[in-house]
């Protein structure tokens, strides 16, 4: 094994519930009326901008503006990554493994995450999302083919059943993420991923008993 790849929300951070309490600042007011927690999850797929132009596509640049704004304003609900993530980015830094970040998320809720938490320089290299739809698969080849790495060589590291899918569509095998408040392990497992790991501890010993002697 030579690269890790992640993915962001309810991987390396529960920053899930943070998108959503953010969206319906954002949105309601210029929607009037409520959202629940299912009209907004299931707009994803596309970055917050896709989101936005779904849900208010009038109102997209005052929408964007506030989501971002309410974004980076509770981020302190989400005070922290996931137990014991940043050990496990730095340990794999540390036996020079490429670590790698594909997300959905918008360019600029990655940056404001990163800077939150202090990882703006743990990734090898960063692919996030579009507002024109999922691009994960495009993503994880980018980072293949920038590196020169077999997809056998590398893992993706993702908590939904679209990243079960798009991990499979680049040929590069998938350990599905089930320690975020919004998992179905049941889900998970009916789409079959390569593994499913239930704590950041578990993953790192899978990865740890892959490394390369």
């Amino acid at each position: 094994m030579k690269a890790v790849i992640f993915d962001f929300d309810g991987t390396v951070a529960d920053t899930l519930p943070l998108c959503i309490a953010s969206f319906r600042k954002a949105i309601e007011p210029l929607a009037g009326r409520s959202l629940t927690d299912g009209e907004i999850i299931a707009t994803f797929g596309p970055s917050e901008e896709g989101t936005i132009n779904a849900l208010i596509p009038y109102f997209y640049e005052e929408g964007l503006n506030s989501y971002l704004r309410h974004y980076e304003e509770l981020h302190s609900m989400c005070a922290e990554p996931f137990d014991g993530m940043r050990e496990l980015l730095d340990f794999l830094k540390e036996q020079g493994i490429i670590v790698a970040l594909v997300t959905g998320k918008g360019e600029q809720s990655c940056r404001l995450s990163l800077a939150f938490y202090g990882m703006e320089n743990l990734f090898d290299w960063i692919e996030t999302g579009s507002p024109h739809g999922q691009r994960k698969t495009e993503g994880i080849r980018e980072v293949l083919g920038r590196f020169g790495l077999k997809a056998s060589e590398t893992v993706y590291v993702g908590d939904a059943v679209s990243d079960i899918h798009s991990s499979r569509a680049a040929g590069v095998p998938i350990l599905s993420a089930a320690w975020g408040s919004y998992t179905d392990i049941d889900e998970l497992s009916q789409h079959e991923p390569d593994e499913i790991l239930r704590t950041v501890e578990e993953l790192r010993a899978y990865l740890v008993g892959r490394l390369n002697p």
